[in-house]
């Protein structure tokens, strides 16, 4: 068990190492074929940050092994809204970009909504594939379209972050692209791995290959973004901080879980638990976002360990069912009776929010 403990820990490691050499190398070379740092921001930035995830997914669905590829996805966003940007408030609050409250957080809710959709039959197979994939390329296309609408200050932050100074030269471009082809090749090592060692991990404590994906993997595949989100947000680059949550969020749906549902043999089977709880708490996390997103344009301190409380009740609601514990029952009595009213309560404090800010704007 132990040696492959490490074996799951080294094949993390070569994950992150590859999403860094990958993001690097790739954002260097844009830059220097005169790609915006904006644009680099919003496509090369945010795949190459969910590249661990798409590796793992991939794998996973290849092998036959849908539940860790699932896991992995619905893992993935829960983890991105509630725990990073929940994580990244409390260590600084975040203020949130109009374009983010106005397209970018109901795209990702829309999204979400579309693939608990398609998955609604219990199978996620090459159709559905399909047409994520095809949302994934509008996405990307629409993203780049926004982008050159983006305000001077967003746009400066983005240069600050991504803009590289690197010169166009023949050694250069060579270097950028052994980056590229050395973090491809990591990430191929590093989900062999995981998704191995993940397996044979869920097989020796007896819980199944979902649970590990929606927690161990799905944190472990997300680190990348853990670090992203908070760098940024200490830097006082909240665009980049939100962005890249949201922006990893709708990647995830629509070219990873896409993907998957193309390569995977038969498709992606989806169990009715998964229907009922995970796919709800994904949706759930994408709705309660716009109003916490709304409330005076930012996320506080409180709202962001809130949002890491109910990480932490997910998480241990997780744990309990998988082990039988007779805590459930009073876990699940609380998550239902406190949920719908933190939802009602932040509804309200946010059209409150857009009251005084309709108030504001007339007297001015």
């Amino acid at each position: 068990m132990a040696i492959t403990i490490l074996i799951f820990i080294a094949g993390l490691i070569l994950l992150i190492l590859g999403a860094d050499l990958l993001v690097r190398g790739a954002s260097r070379l844009a830059s220097a074929f005169g790609v915006s740092p904006l644009a680099i921001g919003l496509t090369i930035v945010a795949i190459g940050t969910a590249s661990p995830e798409i590796a793992v997914s991939l794998r996973a669905a290849a092998t036959g092994q849908g539940d860790l590829t699932l896991g992995n996805v619905l893992g993935s966003n829960i983890f991105n809204i509630l725990f990073i940007l929940g994580l990244t408030a409390i260590v600084a609050p975040i203020v949130i970009a109009e374009q983010l409250i106005r397209k970018d957080a109901p795209i990702m809710l829309g999204v979400s909504l579309l693939a608990f959709g398609l998955a609604f039959d219990k199978n996620l197979g090459m159709l559905d594939g399909a047409i994520l994939v095809v949302g994934v390329i509008a996405y990307t296309v629409f993203a780049l379209k926004q982008s050159r609408a983006e305000s001077m200050d967003v746009q400066n932050e983005f240069a600050q972050e991504f803009a590289q100074k690197q010169p166009r030269t023949t050694k250069n471009t060579i270097t950028n692209i052994v980056f590229i082809i050395i973090g491809l090749g990591l990430l191929v090592f590093g989900s062999n791995w995981l998704v191995d060692s993940a397996v044979t991990i869920a097989q020796s404590l007896g819980v199944s290959e979902l649970v590990i994906g929606l927690t161990i993997v799905a944190a472990g595949t997300s680190l990348p973004e853990v670090a992203t989100s908070i760098i940024a947000a200490l830097k006082k680059e909240s665009d980049i901080a939100v962005g890249n949550a949201v922006g990893s969020n709708i990647y995830n749906l629509l070219g990873v879980l896409g993907i998957s549902g193309l390569l995977a043999p038969g498709g992606i089977a989806v169990a009715d638990s998964v229907l009922r709880l995970d796919f709800l708490v994904m949706v759930f996390v994408a709705l309660v976002s716009l109003p916490i997103f709304y409330i005076d344009n930012r996320i506080s301190r409180l709202e962001g360990g809130l949002l890491i409380a109910y990480y932490l009740c997910y998480v241990a609601y997780l744990v309990m069912q998988s082990s039988n514990s007779s805590a459930l029952s009073t876990l699940t009595l609380f998550i239902t009776f406190f949920t719908p009213l933190t939802f009602i309560a932040l509804v309200v404090v946010a059209i409150r929010s857009a009251r005084a800010r309709q108030k504001r704007n007339a007297g001015g």
